[in-house]
């Protein structure tokens, strides 16, 4: 593994703060790029995942430079904790999402920044540090960067999916889809649970809760669906406070009500059973 160099050659710092680094694809190359790196102090940063003292701040990533890649080249100056590459500076990419890279967008290919958090503060230090004399190299031999015809067979590759591959993230999309859809109901039901309780709640002790509406929003006026039901829980509220059999002509009543109940049912079985035999009869003429 290739070492830092030594602190007897000086670093190049630009206006702004950057340090200047060289990187070559190749160490034989003549041409060398140019990256411009600077400890990553942002005041408004919101990202957790970025601690400004073990971060470093990298600009004019070539496109060629793979996350990998960029692990590779800095892992000399210290233990790597990890790496992040975007479009623009103050970008973030949602680590909390499980979709499966089948169904993200492909990345852009261009020229992007980066964020390496090392796991210690020196590490940091000992890139600004680093003299522009003494190129970062890409592709080595322990690490080659695969180019031209072999790096188009290898994302040709890429792109075939198996069909059983395919099968598994469809699979684990559509789990986590149902799982989501299930929780969502999970709480809208307890909402509602919630504000039938406080409905009722109020109604029992006489007292309504008055809430703060949206300025410039109309309220909205109850639906049928609505005012039906808020009849059915009212009639289902009174018929439960309503005390049944209390009193004996109460009894008495409920009695006749179910004898005439059986003779009209003895009397309509008594006609579908003359029907049926009627229809028995034989005819032949």
């Amino acid at each position: 593994m290739k070492m830092a160099a030594s602190g007897s050659e000086h670093a190049t710092v630009i206006p702004g703060g950057f340090t200047v680094l060289s990187l070559k694809f190749r160490e034989e190359d003549a041409a060398a790029h140019q990256l411009c790196v600077k400890e990553h102090r942002v005041r408004s940063e919101k990202n957790i995942n970025r601690p400004q003292d073990r971060t470093l701040f990298i600009l004019n990533i070539p496109p060629y430079c793979t996350q990998s890649v960029v692990t590779d080249m800095f892992q000399q100056f210290g233990a790597i904790e990890s790496v992040e590459l975007c479009e623009r500076p103050g970008e973030s990419k949602s680590s909390s999402s499980n979709l499966s890279k089948l169904f993200r967008p492909p990345e852009k290919y261009c020229f992007r920044v980066g964020y390496v958090v090392f796991k210690k503060a020196s590490s940091v230090t000992a890139v600004k540090c680093h003299p522009q004399s003494s190129p970062l190299i890409v592709s080595t031999k322990e690490r080659p960067v695969k180019t031209g015809i072999d790096k188009w067979i290898e994302q040709y590759s890429q792109s075939v999916i198996p069909g059983q591959t395919l099968q598994t993230a469809v699979d684990d999309f559509m789990n986590e889809f149902d799982r989501q859809k299930k929780e969502e109901e999970r709480l809208k039901v307890a909402e509602e649970v919630e504000e039938e309780e406080e409905q009722e709640e109020e109604e029992e002790e006489g007292w309504v809760k008055v809430k703060k509406g949206i300025r410039g929003v109309k309220a909205r006026p109850h639906s049928q669906a609505a005012n039906e039901k808020t009849l059915r829980k009212e009639k289902a509220k009174s018929e439960r406070k309503e005390l049944v059999n209390f009193y004996s002509w109460q009894h008495r009543n409920t009695q006749k009500e179910h004898l005439a109940e059986l003779r009209k049912k003895f009397e309509e079985d008594k006609q579908k059973i003359a029907l049926l035999r009627a229809q028995r009869k034989f005819k032949p003429y």
